[in-house]
């Protein structure tokens, strides 16, 4: 399983839209919007980096009314 954060930078007036439409996605655990530089967090989780990185490009970057996506994977330093 590999799990990642989605910084997500949204148009003026957009960022709770865009949580909300980002939480139904499937693989999106957590939506939040927020202050500062971004506007919106994720917490996202897919099977393997493929399938993570069709998540942010097929499903989430399609979010209208975003403008900037980055994505953090979770790594577990031993």
């Amino acid at each position: 399983m590999v799990q990642a954060y989605i910084l997500i930078q949204t148009e003026v007036g957009r960022a709770a839209a865009v949580a909300r439409e980002i939480a139904a996605l499937p693989g999106v655990t957590t939506a939040e919007d927020v202050t500062g530089p971004y506007d919106v967090i994720v917490r996202a989780e897919a099977a393997d980096v493929d399938e993570l990185g069709h998540l942010v490009a097929s499903r989430v970057q399609r979010v209208e009314g975003i403008t900037r996506t980055l994505t953090c994977p979770v790594v577990h330093i031993v």
